[in-house]
């Protein structure tokens, strides 16, 4: 039977079709192994919730997700790594809200990160706990204040590191108490709370989970918490608000970044998968021990949202005359 001319043609285009080579065939993504690159140590807040988030992720993308832990140079190290890798999706960086100053805060930062990243996703927020040393005798955050301000020679203040939320909501709480205190730096959470409940610096305001356990044991004690809600972690403790002062909210978040020209098609099917995982994660409970409440927000809004973050921490650092370091 002879076939007619078209169906000829049409047989022979299927055939061309079925035997065109791989790089003629659009890509599937992701056919193999991503990775989260965490810029800070293995095992703090930071980092776990970047592997419960590629716990949930693996499945969602039906490909292995792992995390790989860079830490060094504030968070350049690891940040690096991913600002320079292929911008295939295949790459991320998860981190925290002090990656976006780093412009801000070092005079030497290797790059932009409003600029040298695309913004993915951003996960959740965790709201900060005020904590002091427990030989003091304020109790309550206008009591604390006070004495701070009666005696400013001897009340210092902790900051972990330049630029983190720690560092933003202390300069906030001492700008809407009219309070002059002196900073002291650490490097890292864990010797700034040691120094706090050894009495050599009067108080720490920095993410609640990271403050949370000290806390608990009595080593160091709660005053208050900067969400506009009492966190289930520590149901006892008032919120600024209900200590009277409404505005003085603020919260230590995390997000994914990947590096800039990724593709927009990959990054929105990464948010799709990053914002169904945080919300399974939500739903089961595991974000209540890390004391976070979850985000879910489409990149471009992520975008927006660092941008005005950006601003006002500029303004804030620029009153309290920081300089980049």
């Amino acid at each position: 039977m002879k076939l007619p001319r078209r169906a000829i043609f049409a047989t022979a285009a299927l055939v061309a079709f079925a035997i065109a080579p791989a790089w003629a065939q659009p890509a599937k993504f992701p056919d193999r192994m991503i990775r989260i690159v965490v810029p800070f140590a293995a095992g703090g807040g930071v980092d776990s919730m970047a592997r419960l988030l590629a716990s949930q992720l693996t499945p969602r993308l039906g490909v292995a997700v792992i995390v790989e832990n860079r830490a060094g140079a504030n968070g350049m190290l690891g940040g690096k790594a991913v600002q320079t890798a292929p911008a295939d999706g295949y790459t991320l960086l998860f981190s925290a809200a002090t990656h976006v100053l780093a412009k801000q805060v070092m005079s030497n930062a290797s790059y932009d990160p409003q600029t040298d990243f695309a913004p993915v996703a951003r996960v959740g927020e965790a709201p900060l706990m005020l904590v002091i040393s427990p030989q003091l005798e304020p109790r309550k955050l206008g009591e604390v204040l006070n004495a701070a301000k009666q005696q400013p020679d001897k009340w210092s203040a902790a900051i972990p590191a330049a630029g983190a939320p720690s560092h933003l909501a202390t300069l906030l709480m001492a700008k809407q108490g009219n309070v002059k205190l002196t900073y002291v730096a650490y490097k890292g959470t864990q010797p700034a709370l040691v120094d706090v409940a050894g009495g050599h610096v009067q108080l720490l305001l920095d993410s609640i989970i990271s403050v949370h356990p000290l806390a608990k044991s009595g080593k160091v004690r709660p005053i208050a918490i900067t969400s506009s809600k009492r966190s289930p972690l520590a149901p006892d403790v008032p919120t600024a608000q209900e200590s009277g002062f409404p505005e003085l909210t603020y919260a230590s978040w995390y997000g994914i970044w990947a590096p800039k020209d990724t593709p927009a098609d990959r990054v929105k099917l990464l948010n799709a998968a990053i914002n169904s995982a945080v919300a399974e994660l939500a739903k089961s409970g595991a974000l209540v021990n890390l004391g976070i409440e979850p985000v879910a927000q489409d990149s471009v809004q992520f975008k927006q949202f660092i941008a005005t973050y950006v601003a006002q921490s500029a303004e804030l650092l620029k009153g309290a005359g920081f300089k980049p370091e």
